[in-house]
């Protein structure tokens, strides 16, 4: 595909010219061509961190940020067994068992196989949340505040 008559479309590298040609006869090279769209992106960073995340998410993160009111209803393609493990590992280790009874140090135990088994579960709708434990906590001024302590759902 060209741009016009005799025009080279822009992706196309141009030859350079020949060493022996005289300065001010030959043609300038024409520039290489910058990519377009997202060609330069990567789907994830190079290093795999706690703040790299990818592209996609980024996208979503953004859009929801634009369009407030929009309902996302698909985004569960998007959940790895790595997020998953990395939203682990930023949990308090000393926190309180859920009304499951299950600590961080039994979920750990096993961690490859109960995050492999919770993925499963999300990706194909089997996955219930069951109810947090809830605690109330005295307030200086006579009321209570509600809180819910989650489950590990082993």
């Amino acid at each position: 595909m060209t741009n016009g008559r005799e025009k080279s479309d822009s992706a196309i590298v141009a030859v350079k010219p020949a060493n022996n040609a005289e300065q001010s006869a030959a043609e300038s090279v024409e520039p290489r061509a910058e990519a377009k769209g997202n060609a330069g992106q990567q789907s994830t960073r190079r290093t795999q961190n706690r703040e790299s995340v990818s592209q996609a998410l980024e996208r979503i993160r953004h859009a929801a940020r634009q369009r407030k009111k929009e309902k996302f209803t698909t985004l569960f393609h998007h959940l790895t067994i790595e997020q998953l493990e990395a939203a682990f590992d930023d949990l308090k280790q000393d926190a309180a068992a859920g009304v499951d009874g299950v600590t961080w140090k039994q979920y750990d135990a096993d961690l490859e196989c109960n995050l492999k088994d919770l993925h499963a579960r999300l990706h194909r709708g089997a996955y219930r949340a069951l109810p947090g434990r809830r605690v109330y906590i005295p307030k200086l001024d006579g009321r209570q505040r509600p809180l819910a302590v989650a489950t590990w759902q082993a």
